[in-house]
């Protein structure tokens, strides 16, 4: 009868913490933005792709309009002008845009329009960079993280060192 219990309470535990266990390392990773009044403007959860990072976005309360977005290297958002997040995620050392013949950044990615009302639910690709482990150089969790930054404007996709998409203004930390 006690071998019985035991047994069922192993089962038991097996069905319920295990599972548990695999929600928790499933493989996405939210980002809570905010503006530089610290306000919530929305959520990217970031998703392993077959190459690169989906960033799927989900954002609220911007200026209407095309809107560039790239991962920072350095895992901080000190408003207001979130300038602690440093430059572009750029392991590889190379220059800033797709249409760089000397880049992208691994931080690059494509610019994504915000509506009349503010909102914005779509997603991104970073094809250059990876949910890894932080020992990965293109992890974007390397180095204790990084940052997601919206720019004020579209990024031009070539000027280097950051395609003259204008202020920062919306962050959130990348970390494990």
């Amino acid at each position: 009868m006690v071998a019985a219990m035991k047994l069922t309470n192993l089962i038991f535990a097996l069905v319920t913490v295990l599972p548990c266990a695999a929600l928790a390392d499933s493989g996405k990773v939210v980002v809570k933005l905010a503006d530089a009044k610290g306000a919530d403007v929305g959520t990217a959860t970031l998703t392993a792709a077959k190459k690169g990072v989906s960033i799927a976005l989900d954002v609220h309360g911007l200026t209407p309009g095309q809107h560039a977005i790239h991962i920072h290297e350095t895992a901080k958002c000190d408003a207001p002008d979130f300038k602690s997040a440093g430059g572009h995620f750029n392991p590889d050392k190379k220059q800033h845009g797709s249409k760089n013949p000397a880049g992208p950044h691994a931080g690059d990615m494509p610019n994504f329009t915000v509506d009349a009302k503010g909102n914005a639910k779509t997603t991104v690709t970073d094809l250059s960079v990876n949910l890894g482990a932080d020992t990965d150089a293109h992890s974007v969790f390397a180095n204790g993280g990084t940052a997601l930054v919206i720019h004020a404007k579209a990024d031009d996709m070539k000027s280097d060192p950051a395609g003259n998409a204008g202020d920062r203004i919306a962050c959130g930390v990348i970390t494990k």
